[in-house]
């Protein structure tokens, strides 16, 4: 038995490292459908999804987990990655959000109004990161990738923001200051001066909290990965602008989600123009188009699309079991939450917290402000659905909750 056994593995391992060639040649096929029938502009935009999910799955860049690490451990090399992270946008984004316009069309940055909405979605979202395991860009990469459980955070995700669409007119009628564009507001030189200043301030804050653990140095490989943190973080920024400049609005998640509900939801038979979020204008329309040609949309696809070949690339393979009922529960309950967030609050931890901070938009500080207790109540919320929470007081000092 043992030649037959050492020729299977062979085969598998023949099988296994052709895989990303074939992804690759799917990829571009799908790239060049979308050229011949959306045009260059869409198929730019495609190519730039998969090269973010790349670095999403490569950096292993986590909002979530970031988090965590921080309340439960005082592990801060994560939320200081989305420090460096925002930093480099706000430096690449200024110049070009203050001519207004890159190759004859007009930029518009993630602005939102300053309403009450803001506030409860960023909390909702917040608790639902913890008990779903992932965030907006998180669930998409980490689903991509072949995670099991994250596909059920996606679902919850689609169906927590159709909730949100029906509840549209309740939301737009809570009290709002409305739209706070710093770079307005204040002026450009100031404004970044201004945000810069605030995220050196927090960040030699986490320095002085930071309990002291450091990872082990990355053997990086920059085809297969893993890539370090800041690399990722580079990464992210460059491909978010070069996102505004080909779209002429910054990357954003949650839209194409909701498309994507509202779609299933049709194809299900549901008049959702008897609701006045769907009814009229950009939304009506969205839902009579192919799904490849939503800005949003497509880029949402391309992100999994992306992390499916960085899995691929790595030789990461889904294995093992399904988790148990309480963990999956976890993960359809923390995608309702984060996806009616997302909805509410005029983004998720990309649109409303990374491309709204880079846009200058004061909503995204409130955001992230809403989010943290957020997540300080979605970690104590993590036993119930039978994941870690915070570690035991008693002898737990140093131990890992990931």
């Amino acid at each position: 038995m043992a030649p037959v056994t050492r020729k299977a593995s062979v085969t598998t391992g023949r099988i296994r490292s052709a895989l990303p060639f074939a992804a690759a040649a799917a990829l571009t096929a799908l790239g060049l459908h979308v050229l011949w029938r959306h045009g260059p502009r869409l198929a730019a935009l495609y190519a730039i999804a998969l090269a973010l999910g790349l670095a999403l799955h490569h950096a292993s860049f986590s909002f979530s987990g970031a988090y965590r690490a921080l309340f439960t451990e005082r592990r801060t090399q994560g939320v200081r990655a989305h420090i460096l992270l925002i930093a480099l946008a706000t430096v690449l984004f200024a110049p070009f959000l203050a001519m207004g316009q890159a190759f004859g069309h007009p930029l518009y940055g993630a602005l939102a109004p300053l309403s009450l909405s803001v506030p409860a979605g960023a909390f909702l979202f917040g608790i639902g990161m913890q008990i779903g395991d992932g965030c907006a860009s998180g669930t998409l990469y980490t689903a991509g990738s072949g995670n099991r459980k994250m596909a059920l955070t996606l679902a919850g995700f689609l169906a927590g923001s159709l909730l949100a669409t029906f509840h549209a007119p309740f939301w737009w009628g809570v009290p709002s200051l409305g739209t706070v564009d710093l770079g307005r507001t204040l002026g450009w030189p100031a404004a970044v001066a201004l945000q810069l200043g605030v995220l050196g301030l927090l960040d030699r804050l986490l320095v002085r909290i930071d309990a002291g653990r450091r990872p082990q140095p990355l053997q990086a490989h920059w085809l297969r990965g893993p890539w370090p943190l800041a690399a990722g973080a580079a990464a992210l920024a460059l491909l978010n602008l070069a996102t505004l400049l080909v779209s002429g609005h910054a990357w954003t998640i949650a839209w194409g989600l909701t498309l994507w509900a509202g779609k299933i939801a049709t194809a299900l038979g549901l008049d959702l123009t008897a609701h006045a979020f769907w009814r009229g204008g950009y939304t009506e329309a969205a839902l009579g188009r192919s799904i490849l040609a939503d800005d949003t949309s497509l880029m949402d696809l391309g992100i999994i699309l992306g992390a499916t070949l960085g899995a691929m690339l790595a030789g990461r393979f889904p294995e093992g079991r399904w988790p148990k009922a309480r963990p999956l529960l976890g993960a359809l309950v923390g995608g309702v939450l984060m996806g009616y967030g997302a909805r509410i609050a005029f983004g998720c931890n990309i649109g409303a917290l990374f491309s709204g901070l880079a846009s200058f938009s004061l909503h995204g500080w409130v955001w992230i402000a809403a989010a943290l207790p957020g997540v300080w109540v979605g970690i104590h919320l993590r036993p119930l659905f039978g994941l870690s929470g915070f570690p035991e007081r008693a002898g737990a000092a140093g131990l890992s909750t990931r």
